[in-house]
């Protein structure tokens, strides 16, 4: 399988100069369907990156939670990344705003669709890889290795 590549920043998701189209992305209904309604209720002001998510969303092919592909980061996802270079391992899991901000949240191994990864997650696939923000500027490469556990893999398509 052929990955893509594409940067995050702050306050949008943009595809990486180097490539001629952003990745393909893959959203369950039942995750568009929430994540419409939790957009809806988010002030502009209080999500400076709402737009970017929303044009990411609307880019997206929606299918039916049962019909989508086991490699695909889904809301609930736990994904297996490595870093290039260098070839650190970690996992994170792809969750809906709580009561912990994006950065904590990530510390506990969760990471928030509102925050700039997080939205830069939803829908990609194992072998696709993203530019991840370091604190003080510095970006890494991120490769998704692998799809851990994906809530429509294990038969779980109603959350």
């Amino acid at each position: 399988m052929q990955g893509h590549r594409y940067v995050v920043n702050e306050h949008t998701l943009r595809e990486n100069t180097m490539t001629h189209s952003k990745p393909p992305l893959i959203i369950s209904s039942s995750d568009i369907e929430r994540l419409d309604a939790m957009l809806e209720s988010v002030s502009d002001d209080s999500f400076p990156g709402k737009e970017a998510l929303e044009a990411e969303l609307a880019r997206a092919t929606i299918v039916a939670p049962q019909d989508m592909p086991p490699d695909v980061v889904t809301m609930h996802s736990t994904v297996f990344f490595e870093t290039r270079p260098g070839g650190k391992t970690f996992e994170l899991t792809l969750v809906y705003p709580g009561g912990a901000a994006p950065d904590a949240a990530a510390r506990e191994g969760r990471i928030s669709i509102l925050a700039p990864v997080g939205g830069a997650l939803l829908g990609l696939s194992v072998g696709d890889e993203i530019e991840w923000p370091l604190p003080g500027g510095n970006m890494v490469r991120v490769f998704i290795k692998k799809v851990v556990y994906q809530p429509e893999r294990a038969g779980q398509h109603a959350r």
